[in-house]
């Protein structure tokens, strides 16, 4: 089974979302048959790569959604509370706004080394609890490192502007598909999970993915060799 995860590392819900996921896979009996590949999704593409140091993720944020700063800080708390129910430690204040492309590139190259859902944990610990500038590709190829990544290798990968063909193509993708927002679970192209849903919820899809694609094989259709209805009544 092929699960494809869309998602951006700057996006809380999508945190949250891997946590309930991992909570589901591990209650899934089929779940060392499964392959996850997290896909390219940028929720902020003209986000800079150097952020403005005069101006915090809250007063973007306040800005982007029309309200005033305390309102987006008093959202955010109260989504990182939630977040914590999850297992996950969020600081919204120690976060910088910063481009996720190229930390997008460095996920295409984890895939490839069969290190990516590492690196992912690692962006996602590192943007929301200590308050990395993903954008930084010094910053990313140190990140690299620290799961196993060649760093030589990881600044080959970001200075040559490797795997951004790849990155363009999961964001067509994901128009093709009709995701606008994330996370978003396709399993192997036939079923959608839209959002951070409960563990329970994305079990469910996941035993339906597996037995539509499983479908049991009958190796006898002698009706004299079982009961049927009343035939066997006594």
């Amino acid at each position: 089974m092929k699960i494809e995860i869309f998602s951006d590392v700057v996006c809380p819900w999508c945190a949250i979302g891997k946590r309930r996921f991992e909570a589901a896979l591990g209650e899934f009996s089929h779940a060392d048959e499964v392959d996850v590949h997290w896909r390219a999704f940028e929720l902020d593409p003209s986000a800079p790569t150097v952020p403005d140091p005069g101006v915090d993720t809250a007063a973007h944020l306040a800005a982007k959604y029309g309200m005033t700063r305390e309102a987006a800080v008093a959202s955010r708390e109260k989504l990182a509370a939630m977040a914590a129910l999850d297992g996950l430690d969020f600081h919204f204040e120690k976060t910088k706004r910063g481009n996720t492309f190229d930390a997008h590139r460095l996920l295409h190259y984890a895939y490839e080394v069969g290190l990516q859902d590492e690196l992912k944990e690692r962006l996602f610990v590192a943007y929301f609890t200590e308050g990395a500038l993903i954008s930084d590709r010094a910053t990313l190829v140190r990140l690299g490192g620290e799961i196993g990544l060649d760093e030589a290798k990881s600044a080959d990968v970001l200075d040559e502007d490797r795997y951004a063909a790849e990155v363009r193509e999961d964001e067509l993708e994901a128009r093709t598909l009709g995701i606008n927002g994330v996370p978003f679970f396709v399993i192997d192209r036939r079923y959608g999970i839209s959002g951070a849903q409960s563990p329970a919820a994305i079990l469910q899809v996941l035993g339906e993915a597996w037995a539509k694609s499983h479908p049991l094989t009958v190796m006898s259709d002698d009706p004299g060799l079982a009961c049927e209805g009343d035939a066997c009544s006594i």
